[in-house]
């Protein structure tokens, strides 16, 4: 039995990678299977993840939506489903997976979401910063001298046992101040969303928007920062 039948696939929404079956030649529309011949149809390499899941753009997603409906795209595309279907499906067939599964990834994390969000609407936020941010600058440097002291250190020296209490402190300020800007994001998220959920086309809400990546860019990059440097200390001091 076909496992692929249109009738038992149904209508979806998908953009195809192309308007035409790449089989039979027949106009395809937005579905994943042709409606003439049946045959699998490559997703559209430039969908962004969002639309491939079926959401709009927005920072806040329920998990349990998301989570079925990947499952649901999973059992159209998965590749075990076509281990008797010719080369050619069984290549769009893993292609296809392959940008669900990323797609998955990306969106079921907030703040990987949020990362990928602002790739799409104000460029790449991947990079991290190689200075602390300002209000932690100076606290940074002393902590990164007392890591450098505390790695010369004797092991089991009372000069180490000091250090590793003062460390053990910082680190759980650093991870204080870590939550406190995901906290920051939480309601940045929630602004973005109802901005979103207005569609608004104003200079007003287009200098909203700006503001609202800008800031979260800047949060993003500063808990990106503390996370490495929390994560530095705790591979340290264990």
């Amino acid at each position: 039995m076909d496992h692929h039948t249109h009738s038992t696939a149904g209508p979806r929404e998908l953009q195809m990678a192309r308007s035409m079956c790449w089989h039979c030649q027949s106009e395809v529309a937005g579905e994943y299977f042709c409606d003439r011949c049946v045959k699998v149809q490559p997703v559209s390499k430039e969908l962004d993840y969002f639309t491939c899941l079926g959401f709009p753009r927005r920072l806040t997603i329920d998990q349990h939506q998301l989570e079925a409906k990947f499952y649901e795209l999973s059992r159209a595309f998965h590749p075990d489903f076509y281990q008797n279907k010719s080369a050619a499906e069984q290549t769009i067939s893993l292609g296809n997976s392959a940008m669900l599964n990323t797609a998955y990834r990306t969106l079921r994390d907030p703040i990987e979401r949020a990362e990928y969000l602002l790739d799409l609407e104000a460029g790449s936020v991947k990079e991290i910063r190689n200075s602390p941010p300002a209000d932690l600058f100076e606290e940074i440097l002393e902590l990164q001298d007392t890591l450098n002291e505390y790695r010369a250190a004797g092991r089991a020296s009372e000069t180490e046992s000091t250090l590793r209490a003062k460390l053990q402190s910082e680190r759980h300020t650093l991870e204080q101040r870590q939550r406190d800007m995901e906290a920051i994001l939480q309601q940045l998220f929630v602004q973005w969303d109802i901005l979103q959920d207005r569609g608004e086309a104003t200079d007003q809400a287009r200098a909203e928007r700006d503001r609202i990546l800008k800031q979260m860019r800047e949060n993003l990059s500063n808990r990106t920062y503390v996370k490495n440097i929390v994560s530095d200390l705790v591979s340290t001091i264990g």
